[in-house]
């Protein structure tokens, strides 16, 4: 067992209190710093695959995730006058098997959350600022402690992997230049936004898309009674800055369907970003190491970030406990699901007329197509060969005592 035991955690999305499950069973004590002054609530749908299912099996949490799925039922394709193109089964389309779920990133962040409060230390409103070369750290709040480990935790625009690739290029030795760098985004060609909208349509368990040329608008709802979730993604090169409301509005403003009413209905909730990904050579180094999307985000459109943070808090902590080595156990699953979501990227805006004019035409058809399910299985095997490629590390011996 490894002598490191206090392991402070940036970050209480999925990836962070997931780490802090498996480092407190394993005798470890977790301290979770999370920016934001409560739990963060709101955000999109995710999905879990494959591995990633797996892994809530083993932490006994998966038939609370399976309780909060969203059981989506129907995809439907519209015109810009909102006539359906296509109206398709949720789960035969989006290429799910099996124990294969989707639920609110929210509703998985509370239940991580509730499986470690009571006995992981959560500190919230505050963040790191500072990082010393023998565990020092510096928080937002003035206050300092020392920490055997520090992980990211905390995303696409991960501070943490800055404040590692900052030190590391001044010589102080909480990294390494040939490991953690800041200089890890990867632009897929696209930029995408989430919010929180009306459900005007009165949409129950039901999403919606609507494309044009470079740009796809998709709008979903757990039923009738519940605000619904717009997304926006549209092709452009990098803007070589955050992207913004602004953005969004010049992108898709006038655009046919019930776009304006979208924008017009936006809340304060508004996330908009880059599609990218994070591509990095090594995800520990020194007394720093990153996990989920600070480590290795496959972006959006791959539909894995969420079980690639599953497996990575996983097998870090199996790593830590020493079970397994992280950075070997992971290659391949990182690499296959990157690859996957480079390639979903550029599939998911259509650039040109031609281009939507024959997806829309394979939607329409594909119903009264005698080997349809055959058809979306061939199409969706790269994701779940992605999905499922890796060989679980068993649960680590016995916990070391606190």
């Amino acid at each position: 067992m490894t002598t490191t035991k206090d392991v402070l955690i940036s970050g209480a999305g999925v990836a962070g209190p997931a780490l802090a499950y498996w480092l407190r069973r394993y005798g470890f004590r977790p301290v979770v710093v999370e920016r934001a002054p409560a739990r963060r609530t709101g955000g999109y749908k995710v999905d879990v695959r494959g591995a990633g299912v797996e892994v809530l099996k083993r932490m006994g949490l998966f038939e609370a995730a399976r309780a909060a799925d969203t059981g989506m039922r129907h995809i439907t394709y519209v015109r810009p006058d909102g006539r359906p193109i296509a109206r398709l089964d949720a789960n035969l389309l989006m290429g799910r098997r099996g124990d294969d779920l989707e639920l609110f990133r929210t509703d998985l962040s509370r239940i991580l959350y509730d499986a470690t409060a009571a006995d992981v230390e959560y500190v919230f409103g505050d963040a790191i600022t500072a990082l010393g070369p023998d565990g020092e750290v510096t928080f937002d709040s003035g206050a300092q402690r020392r920490f055997d480990l520090i992980v990211g935790a905390d995303g696409l625009h991960s501070a943490t992997r800055k404040l590692a690739s900052l030190q590391s290029h001044s010589g102080q030795r909480v990294g390494r230049s040939d490991g953690i760098s800041d200089v890890a985004l990867r632009h897929l060609g696209a930029y995408i936004a989430f919010g929180t909208v009306p459900n005007h349509l009165g949409l129950d368990r039901e999403e919606v898309f609507y494309a044009r040329p470079g740009r796809m608008v998709f709008l979903y709802a757990t039923g009738p009674a519940e605000p619904a979730r717009a997304g926006f993604v549209f092709a452009s090169p990098d803007l070589g800055r955050r992207a913004t409301r602004a953005d969004v509005v010049a992108h898709f403003a006038g655009g046919g369907w019930e776009v304006d009413r979208l924008l017009d209905g936006l809340g304060d909730d508004l996330y908009v970003d880059s599609l990218s990904q994070v591509e990095l050579p090594r995800w520990r180094t020194g007394r720093v190491a990153l996990v989920g999307d600070a480590a290795y985000c496959p972006s959006p459109s791959s539909g894995q970030g969420t079980s690639l943070a599953l497996v990575g808090a996983y097998t870090l902590a199996a790593s830590l406990a020493g079970g397994a080595d992280y950075q070997a156990t992971m290659a391949s699953y990182v690499r296959r699901n990157l690859d996957f979501g480079a390639k979903m990227a550029g599939e998911m805006v259509p650039g040109g007329r031609f281009a939507l004019a024959l997806r829309h035409y394979g939607m329409r058809t594909l119903k009264y197509h005698p080997f349809k399910r055959q058809m979306i299985e061939h199409v969706t095997r790269p994701l779940h060969e992605a999905a499922n490629a890796i060989e679980l590390p068993p649960v680590a011996g016995t916990p070391a005592a606190a």
